[in-house]
């Protein structure tokens, strides 16, 4: 008899099925809240709702979980009715590659002519090359542009080629300023996810000073909790979504410190978080096979990678027990016209449609706990 699937609803209960010491590392990492939302349905509505959502009785009584990281206070809403629905992992793809296409002769088709070069000259990669941001987020603002005009057209290699061609950008950056010490790299995919050009192309930055203040929370928090409980948050944090069933295996014989799970507290659709000692090709492997997944078994078309990296340089914080962090989530279907970031997102929490259980059994290659 097979055990019934694990639903992100069912997180209560889960944790309590967890082995005691599983238990409560989870209760100490997570607050898990669930309500229950109910509704009167009018006669004139029934055939549309039950059409949109199955039946009456699916939206009469509506299960939602809300999590909360309780060291970084990252939370999520997750609606029992939102987070039981397929993926849909065909819908207008056809269509998407043919307003691809459509832009095709762009500035970043010709870099070297479209595009300004940082003052340190330009860094060119087996599959791509470096341009300075017209536009800057900081004084180092780099991009590296793909070859290949599809930004969906990417391989394995590719992807490892573009991070390692951002680390050199990064090394050279700090060279031109050795103030330069912070390291932001970041992968926003079509429009969905921010991107003002179709072309292939992730951007880098180098900060002075401080870090952003998103990773600098994250030091922080980290900081706190081992301070608190003489133990490493993001090592609790993978052993608890690990012992969940959420756990990503990394590539056969990665070394050790490679780690990836589903987010418990996604701050959209399907997010996966990784975790390496360093942007070494072990952890650029790992997020390539996750990318690769997304689009080819998820559906995926629009994403945004983002890598919070500690200093390239000493400074005067604590980043002893800080890993080089990678998130990867999913920003939707790039024909829809809503956007998926509203008030909610901005200024309270998330409200997330995909169950974490529901990504880990479909990316495959899902910890022992599955």
């Amino acid at each position: 008899m097979s055990r019934p699937e694990k639903r992100i609803t069912d997180l209560d209960v889960l944790i309590e099925g967890l082995p005691p010491e599983q238990r409560e590392l989870a209760s100490r990492l997570f607050e898990v809240i669930p309500a229950t939302g109910r509704m009167k349905v009018p006669e004139g509505m029934r055939g549309w709702v039950e059409k949109t959502f199955g039946s009456v009785e699916a939206v009469r009584e509506q299960r939602i979980i809300r999590v909360t990281d309780r060291v970084t206070l990252e939370g999520t809403l997750f609606n029992e009715l939102r987070a039981s629905r397929p993926f849909d992992a065909g819908g207008g793809v056809s269509n998407l590659k043919e307003e691809i296409e459509a832009v095709k002769g762009d500035a970043f088709c010709r870099p070297e002519e479209g595009t300004p070069e940082d003052v340190f000259g330009r860094v060119r990669g087996k599959h791509c090359v470096t341009a300075s941001n017209v536009a800057k987020y900081d004084g180092f603002h780099g991009l590296i542009v793909f070859d290949d005009h599809d930004p969906l057209d990417f391989t394995a290699e590719k992807v490892d080629d573009y991070v390692s061609t951002a680390h050199e950008w990064l090394r050279k950056a700090r060279e031109a300023d050795p103030e330069a010490r912070y390291p932001f790299l970041m992968w926003n995919c079509l429009w969905r996810a921010g991107s003002s050009m179709i072309h292939g192309h992730a951007q880098v930055t180098a900060a002075r000073g401080a870090h952003y203040p998103k990773v600098e929370g994250l030091r922080r928090a980290a900081v706190a909790y081992a301070a608190e409980h003489g133990s490493d948050y993001f090592s609790d944090l993978y052993r608890v979504c690990e012992a969940l069933g959420l756990g990503i295996q990394p590539p056969q014989e990665s070394p050790p410190g490679i780690r990836g799970f589903v987010s418990l507290t996604p701050i959209k659709e399907k997010e996966v978080v990784l975790l390496g000692p360093d942007l070494g090709e072990p952890l650029r492997r790992m997020l390539a096979g996750v990318l690769l997944r997304y689009t080819r078994d998820l559906g995926v078309s629009s994403f945004n990678v983002a890598f919070y990296m500690p200093p390239l340089a000493p400074t005067g914080e604590d980043w002893s027990r800080f890993p080089v962090v990678v998130r990867v989530v999913d920003r939707g279907d790039p024909a829809n016209r809503t956007s998926d970031i509203g008030a909610m997102e901005l200024y309270a929490a998330p409200v997330v449609f995909s169950d974490p259980f529901q990504v880990a059994r479909l990316l495959g290659k899902v910890g022992s706990g599955a």
